[in-house]
C-alpha cells in the first residue's frame, strides 16, 4: 500500500477551517469542495494515458486523453460531499454509490446502498471518504470493488487514522492491499474510545449536511 499526504499549504489551510468547531455548514462545504479537489487533483496523477494529435490554430501537435473512464466511488453520505470537486477535475467519470451506516456499538458499517458497475476491470476506481477512521467501512468498500475486478483502487480521505491505515496495510488481497493506494491530508493521531479520529474534525456527514 502507498500512502501520499497532501503536504501543501492551502490544503493544511483549508483543513484547519474543517476542523474548527465554530465553522458552519454554509462554510464547512465549499472548504470541503476545495481541498477535496486538492486531494482528488494528487489521486490522479498516475492515471494512464493515450496520446492523440490535437490542431491548434497554428499547427497540428501531440497531446493526450485518459486511457479508461475513471469510475468515483463516494461512501454516502460523508462522501457526496467529496463528489462534486471530482466530477469537476473528471467530467466523463461514472460515478458509482456505496452507502454504509456504522453501528454506534460495534463501530462496524451496516450496508445500506450498493451501486457499482458489475465490471471494473480496467478502470482507475477513486474510493472517496473524508474519514478514514477504523478502516472497516473502506475495507468493505474495498472488497466489493475487488470483487468487480477493480485493480489499484485510490481512497481519497480528508483526514485518517494510524488504525484505520494499519487495517487496510493488513487487508490482503481481498482488497488488493498491493496495489492500493491512500492519498491523505493529513494522518491524525488516533482514534477515541468511540472509534472517532483525535483531533480530526468531527462526525464529517453531520457537518457536512446535518445531525440525522
Amino acid at each position: 500500500m502507498q500512502l501520499h499526504i497532501v503536504d501543501h499549504p492551502l490544503a493544511a489551510s483549508s483543513l484547519t477551517v474543517l476542523r474548527d468547531e465554530r465553522t458552519p455548514r454554509s462554510r464547512f462545504r465549499p472548504v470541503l469542495y476545495d481541498l477535496a479537489m486538492m486531494l482528488v487533483y494528487e489521486a490522479t496523477r498516475t492515471l494512464p494515458t493515450m496520446p492523440v494529435a490535437v490542431t491548434t490554430p497554428l499547427a497540428t501537435t501531440s497531446g493526450v486523453r485518459l486511457a479508461a473512464e475513471p469510475v468515483v466511488v463516494p461512501v454516502l453520505r460523508a462522501g457526496l460531499g467529496m463528489l462534486p470537486a471530482a466530477l469537476n477535475l473528471l467530467p466523463d467519470a461514472h460515478t458509482a454509490f456505496i452507502g454504509l451506516s456504522r453501528d454506534e456499538t460495534t463501530f462496524e458499517p451496516t450496508v445500506y446502498l450498493e451501486a457499482v458497475p458489475s465490471d471494473l476491470a480496467g478502470r482507475p476506481v477513486l474510493l472517496l471518504d473524508p474519514m478514514l477512521a477504523t478502516g472497516g467501512s473502506a475495507l468493505h468498500c474495498l472488497r466489493l470493488l475487488a470483487d468487480r475486478g477493480a485493480r489499484g483502487v485510490t481512497v481519497v480521505s480528508v483526514v485518517a487514522a494510524p488504525e484505520g491505515l494499519a487495517a487496510l496495510e493488513s487487508g490482503g488481497p481481498a482488497v488488493g492491499t498491493a496495489d492500493l493506494t491512500v492519498v491523505t491530508a493529513v494522518v491524525d493521531e488516533r482514534l477515541n474510545e468511540t472509534a472517532y479520529i483525535v483531533p480530526g474534525l468531527g462526525d464529517a456527514g453531520d457537518r457536512i449536511f446535518g445531525e440525522m
